[in-house]
């Protein structure tokens, strides 16, 4: 099994930065694609950006290309999200996610097989 646990959510300005981690735990969980979500409420589950085992592919959701980035450190266990120029928005619970590699069907959340209990990031405007 693999146990999943979100940090760094927190209050900022909009226009400001915060990085999200995602450490990891459980047999062979530097082998996962990683992915992050976020929900608002009342709203779907949205994809926001995906990570290969490696760390040789990226996905991002339009809405985030180009001021997000996520990265991996399989030697910390931790997957990384490093938001910039933030918008109110952004404003969601975050959620790390993890699932079997290769790296497919990235985007959506029946493709995970592991969730994390999601760390709130609101931005003020």
């Amino acid at each position: 099994q693999v146990q999943l646990v979100e940090s760094g959510g927190g209050l900022v300005q909009a226009g400001g930065s915060l990085r999200l981690s995602c450490t990891t735990s459980g047999r062979t969980s530097s082998s996962y694609t990683m992915g992050w979500f976020r929900q608002s409420p009342g709203k779907e589950r949205e994809f926001v950006a995906a990570i290969s085992w490696s760390g040789g592919s990226t996905a991002y959701a339009d809405s985030v290309k180009g001021r997000f980035t996520i990265s991996r450190d399989n030697a910390k266990n931790t997957v990384y999200l490093q938001m910039n120029t933030l918008k109110p928005e952004d404003t969601a619970v975050y959620y790390c996610a993890a699932r079997r590699s290769p790296f497919t069907n990235v985007v959506h959340t029946t493709g995970y097989d592991y969730w994390g209990q999601g760390t709130q990031v609101t931005v003020s405007s």
